[in-house]
């Protein structure tokens, strides 16, 4: 096969030349300075002269022309042919000019300015209906008049790029783009995205970006993030959360990731693949406080993850398990197999200032007795022996009615409805009253004897 002529090579080496030139964008060259311009670097210091030869008894002066409220005016500045300026700031930069008397000699400009630094472009997209969104970041703010440009077009076609201008951002410390998408685009298609900062001190041109619409999506991060505990339930927490307002559900949904720790653990646990707007945990630690982040990402793993969502605090459900209420006693299950006994705050001779209905010990599976319990079985072991005494003394004492003197007094019996006294007043084992007069009490020997 023959070798085509030299001739020929030449136009192919300079049409991918081209070619390359036109997928870079535009060379990036800093703006041109006059000859009465003079650069100075940030911190550095610099010397102005005025004239080579100077007469030797003329005096110089040095002024500055600054910008005020009335216009420009000078500031005389110091006598000499030259003028040392130091540690040189952005706000050194303006007109120095030198005289003798009213002659001028000399006018110049000094800028201020530091070389900018290159590019480290990325690209992202809020969801499928907004721009693209390049930026990169700054170490140090820009010298005054830096510009910053981006171009971007599709890859391998001649065609004009599209040029952007770049905004920087105090604040947030860097350059911004905004890439205007037409309604339609293919997603998929590769654009070549290039940059240029360049100011008086030079220019600075970024590497080239080969990107994809669907490539760069990074949704932002879901907002409204809750925790909340559930009642009776010390091992869940109950997470919510909501889309940023820059993604329509409507038409495309996301897939989300959430991540928790309790507060001791350096680690998170990750919970993937959730399509909801909500995730139930069942594992949180007891008592303790949790944090919780949400993230998200596009439904067809399109693009990357979006931030991570602002910390969510909460803590598990800690309420105690009773069966009625504080006031009362008893025993209570516990998870470990044993029975907890809850008692009344009265018991201790304290109020429950906590609100939690008593205190909970643990203790075995032993029933626990309490000192009422014998106060109860007493009295009614001691109403059951004088019962049939009673009854007995009531029964003589009907039958003796009719023997009585007239004028002496009927004794009422006392009802056993009445309330007895107090435990705390009276004895477990009582002495025997004195008999009332014109009745006949009668013991068991007395009933023995009478042959009845």
């Amino acid at each position: 096969m023959a070798r085509p002529p030299g001739p020929l090579l030449l136009l192919v080496f300079l049409l991918c030349l081209l070619l390359y030139l036109a997928a870079a964008g535009r060379p990036c060259v800093p703006a041109g300075l006059s000859q009465d311009t003079i650069l100075g670097r940030l911190g550095a210091n610099i010397t102005l002269t005025c004239q080579d030869e100077v007469p030797a008894n003329a005096t110089v002066l040095w002024q500055v022309e600054e910008q005020g409220p009335a216009g420009a005016w000078g500031r005389q500045l110091a006598e000499g042919n030259t003028l040392l300026l130091r540690q040189l700031r952005y706000e050194d930069s303006g007109h120095y000019s030198c005289s003798v008397g009213s002659h001028l000699l000399r006018s110049l400009r000094l800028l201020v300015a530091e070389p900018p630094e290159t590019p480290q472009v990325s690209c992202y997209r809020r969801s499928h209906d907004k721009d693209v969104l390049c930026e990169w970041p700054q170490q140090k703010k820009p010298s005054p008049g830096t510009r910053a440009m981006l171009w971007v077009k599709r890859r391998f076609v001649a065609e004009n790029a599209t040029e952007q201008r770049c905004r920087y951002f105090s604040k947030a410390r860097k350059f911004v783009c905004r890439v205007k998408v037409p309604p339609g685009t293919d997603d998929t298609k590769h654009l070549v995205v290039s940059t240029c900062v360049s100011n008086s001190a030079g220019g600075s041109a970024g590497r080239d970006k080969i990107i994809t619409l669907s490539s760069v999506l990074k949704p932002d991060p879901p907002v409204n993030v809750t925790v909340e505990a559930l009642e009776k339930a010390p091992q869940r927490l109950q997470v919510n959360w909501s889309y940023p307002s820059s993604w329509d559900p409507r038409f495309y949904w996301l897939h989300f990731q959430v991540r928790y720790r309790p507060e001791p653990a350096p680690t998170f646990v990750e919970v993937d693949q959730v399509t909801t707007t909500w995730l139930d945990i069942r594992d949180a630690w007891r008592g303790m406080r949790h944090v919780v982040q949400v993230r998200a990402k596009d439904e067809f793993g399109h693009g990357t993850w979006s931030e991570w969502s602002q910390e969510a605090v909460g803590t598990p459900w800690t309420g105690r398990r009773k069966t009625w209420g504080p006031e009362a006693g008893g025993s209570v299950p516990m998870e470990d197999g044993t029975y907890g006994v809850t008692l009344p705050p009265l018991l201790f001779g304290e109020d429950d200032t906590n609100g939690a209905g008593g205190s909970v010990m643990e203790s075995s599976i032993h029933p626990v007795a309490s000192p009422y319990a014998f106060l109860v079985t007493g009295g009614s072991l001691l109403l059951a022996t004088l019962l049939p005494c009673r009854y007995r003394q009531m029964w003589w004492t009907s039958g003796q009615e009719m023997t009585k003197a007239e004028g002496e007094g009927q004794h009422m019996l006392v009802p056993l409805g009445l309330p007895p006294p107090t435990l705390s007043d009276t004895p477990l084992l009582s002495q025997t009253a004195p008999s009332a007069p014109g009745m006949l009490h009668m013991t068991h020997e007395d009933y023995s004897s009478s042959g009845q």
